[in-house]
């Protein structure tokens, strides 16, 4: 993606990498893009990086779903729960 090509050249000598150093650099750089400005990055993607984009999305989205709740999978049993009284 050509953007990420663009922030990294940019801030490669200037920043560690670790992960709360690109949080700070992706935030910043969202906090300064209009939706007209992503909706123009979006546009240029070629196929496969907006599949890798919406996949991305859909993972993490769909794993803050599931961990927000109290999601414990049912395991079916095959015990026959028989009242012994």
């Amino acid at each position: 993606m050509k953007i990420v090509d663009e922030l990294y050249e940019l801030y490669r000598h200037k920043l560690t990498g670790d992960e709360e150093d690109i949080d700070m650099l992706t935030f910043a750089f969202l906090e300064e893009m209009s939706r007209e400005d992503l909706l123009n990055i979006i546009q240029e993607l070629n196929n496969q990086e907006l599949y890798d984009l919406m996949g991305l999305y859909l993972i993490e989205s769909l794993k803050g779903k599931f961990a927000s709740e109290d999601y414990r999978p049912q395991r079916s049993s095959n015990i026959q729960h028989r009242n012994i009284h």
